[in-house]
């Protein structure tokens, strides 16, 4: 037991008093004369006894009266954890409500946020009028950064609806950490109000602030299943006209039993483009392969759907790409154009095939193109080195065929920029390649059966024949994947990220005298492998709330130009903020979009792209932390502020008092004393 006014214990030497004036006899007794003396002597003894006996309880009964009252004032309690806040300060108190689509659930209450929000307004009325309170949510409102008063707070819980956003446990308590660090309270409570899905809470990284005394306030629905769309995918990143196309849909079950014959649904641009049903077993994940094929060109704005209750969403998952119609090429020649790239690009309606010798070429129209070749360039100048990176660094693909005659120098320079190998000699030695990169993208779906990446195992035996290549030297951080293998182990062809470009390096140029490689069958799938992963897209997809920058690498984006983004079928339309970097357009949605769902970004009444947001699937998978194992994970991080709030069979204003002060004992002491000086009372009227 332990007191909040211990001061007042010192009234304790009040009992003194009662004490004295029965030690001492201050009654004056009147002489009675009586004939038979031994009577008088036997009655006086009679009374004294009794006279001794009824003043020793009512002295008792006073003493026991002035403990209960001094004890009263010091107002006793016994402690029922040690964050007992101090009683006779201001106190600081902010909730956190967690408004994720996973409060949709319901439980015996109701829906979760509705409890949530019942629970939060007990805690206000379980603080003082005069403490203030800071209501939080998954939203971080710029009006939920200030301490309000307690009505105040209560009226701001009505304002409180589900959210798309999604926060960690962590964030959450640095925010309530930094908003109290500008509180000069004594007493800092904060409650974090939720479900406690496994998915966000990351209470190991956690920072605690020790002047922070937390309470983890959990609330659970009584059903924790839940049959939703993952992610999807296409096993091509690009797409093209009459293109047949294979998209990956994962769905996840977590549900305890088998989810059998569930209907998937794919609709692009309004039309429905495949239908398939799906088997999911108990908590467990599939996938399935959705196949269809592009009839037409332009933006495509699609999505899978699934039909499941009661959490629905996370039923619908949106995706946008674009069907090009050509790829745009351009060759920068040395010399002469090259026969075999002009018969391969020139002849083929899906590219447009431009040449250029370096003499006459504009740097500025590199923009508007998705590969460049540098055929047989004697001499790479640093002009031209400083825009072909640009250029590589902005989304562009740069295949590199060295000159007979070049010179090392220049090469090697502008290499080192991109951070690759570099030409540093001429082996003539007669041999041929016999390693093929099946991993790699540019032949992943090139033959029919998935071969073994083992060099002895090739499945295609008559690889090209190399008379004479070029000897490549590294540096050891650069990140060269080789596609293409000499006998010796040298690299016929290998290619090197940059920035959002890649650069391929051939050891050899296109010429019969250094390799058969232009009259080979292997020549027409690599180079056409290679252009058509030029005119890799923008992403399918981004999540809402997770402050994603949307990067758009496209030439026909201007500067001057003020872009805006509008939804499908509604009113919604914003200005995001943009940023130029380079040729790229960096959009800035700043948190402005919270309904998932296809949206376009025009410039005027011209669309420029189609971008797709869907909810963060991070709590569709509903499983939640106990109170056994918040405590456990509480306990081994060692997080001495941090405890669970059990209710148990109180009421959760009453669980809160005693948390916060204790079990109060100074109403128990003021109905004892009134109890002794009421028995006192009786024992002087009625024993006479």
């Amino acid at each position: 037991m332990e007191f909040v006014n211990p001061y007042f214990l010192f009234g304790l030497f009040a009992v003194s008093i009662p004490v004295i004036i029965h030690l001492f006899n201050f009654r004056k007794f009147k002489k009675v004369y009586f004939t038979n003396v031994k009577f008088l002597r036997e009655l006086k003894q009679e009374t004294k006894k009794k006279s001794q006996l009824k003043h020793l309880i009512i002295l008792i009964l006073r003493i026991l009266a002035i403990i209960c009252l001094v004890l009263a004032f010091a107002q006793p309690y016994v402690p029922l954890s040690k964050n007992i806040i101090s009683q006779d300060e201001k106190s600081a108190v902010s909730i956190y409500i967690d408004n994720s689509f996973s409060m949709e659930a319901r439980s015996t209450d109701g829906f979760l946020i509705d409890e949530a929000k019942n629970k939060a307004a007990e805690i206000a009325q379980a603080y003082n009028s005069s403490d203030i309170f800071q209501i939080l949510t998954n939203d971080f409102e710029g009006r939920h950064q200030r301490f309000v008063s307690r009505d105040e707070l209560i009226e701001m819980l009505d304002e409180i609806h589900v959210s798309p956003s999604v926060k960690n446990i962590s964030d959450v308590v640095k925010r309530q950490n930094d908003r109290f660090s500008t509180c000069q309270t004594e007493n800092k409570i904060s409650y974090l109000i939720s479900d406690l899905q496994i998915s966000i809470s990351d209470i190991d990284r956690i920072d605690e602030d020790t002047t922070i005394i937390n309470y983890f306030v959990p609330v659970y629905p009584d059903n924790t299943g839940n049959l939703y769309i993952d992610s999807c995918w296409f096993e091509s990143p690009v797409h093209h006209i009459n293109q047949n196309e294979k998209l990956s849909v994962r769905i996840k079950n977590t549900y305890d039993n088998d989810m059998e014959k569930i209907p998937v649904k794919l609709k692009i641009n309004g039309n429905q483009k495949a239908i398939a049903s799906v088997d999911v077993k108990a908590g467990s994940e599939t996938e399935i392969i959705l196949r269809f094929t592009n009839y037409e060109t332009g933006i495509k704005n699609g999505f899978i759907e699934i039909t499941d209750y009661p959490v629905v969403y996370d039923d619908i998952f949106y995706f946008s790409y674009f069907v090009s119609d050509k790829i745009p090429v351009l060759c920068i020649n040395g010399t002469e154009e090259n026969i075999y790239l002009k018969a391969l690009f020139g002849g083929d309606t899906s590219f447009v095939f431009d040449n250029s010798h370096r003499t006459y070429l504009d740097y500025s129209s590199l923009k508007n193109y998705k590969l460049v070749i540098i055929n047989k360039l004697d001499e790479i100048s640093s002009g031209l080195g400083q825009e072909l990176k640009r250029f590589v660094e902005n989304g562009g693909s740069l295949v590199v065929l060295p000159s007979g005659k070049m010179d090392f120098d220049s090469y090697k320079n502008f290499l080192l920029t991109m951070n690759a190998a570099w030409y540093s000699g001429l082996d003539t030695f007669n041999t041929k390649v016999d390693y093929i990169n099946y991993n790699n993208e540019i032949f992943n779906d090139v033959f029919e059966d998935d071969p073994t990446t083992n060099r002895k195992d090739n499945r295609i035996i008559d690889l090209p024949v190399v008379l004479k290549h070029f000897k490549f030297t590294r540096l050891s951080r650069s990140e060269i994947e080789p596609l293409l293998k000499i006998q010796n182990g040298d690299e016929f062809l290998s290619v090197v990220p940059s920035g959002y470009g890649k650069l391929y390096l051939f050891a050899v140029p296109f010429e019969t005298s250094f390799s058969n490689f232009t009259k080979h069958a292997i020549f027409v799938p690599v180079m056409y492998k290679i252009a058509l992963l030029s005119d890799i897209g923008n992403r399918l997809f981004y999540t809402i709330g997770s402050n994603e920058y949307v990067e758009l690498n496209q030439a026909q984006l201007k500067k001057d130009d003020v872009y805006k983004i509008i939804m499908e079928n509604s009113d919604f339309e914003i200005i995001p903020g943009q940023k130029y970097i380079n040729n790229s357009l960096r959009l800035n949605m700043y948190d402005q979009i919270k309904q998932a769902g296809n949206y376009m970004l025009m410039n005027g009444e011209k669309n420029i792209i189609g971008i797709s947001f869907n909810y963060d699937r991070r709590e569709s998978n509903l499983g939640s932390y106990k109170i056994d194992d918040l405590n456990n994970i509480i306990s081994s991080n060692n997080l001495k502020k941090f405890m669970v709030l059990d209710v148990g069979d109180r009421t959760l204003s009453q669980a809160l008092i005693d948390l916060n002060k204790g079990i109060q004992l100074w109403k128990l002491f003021i109905i004892l004393a009134m109890i002794f000086l009421a028995a006192e009372v009786l024992i002087i009227r009625i024993w006479k």
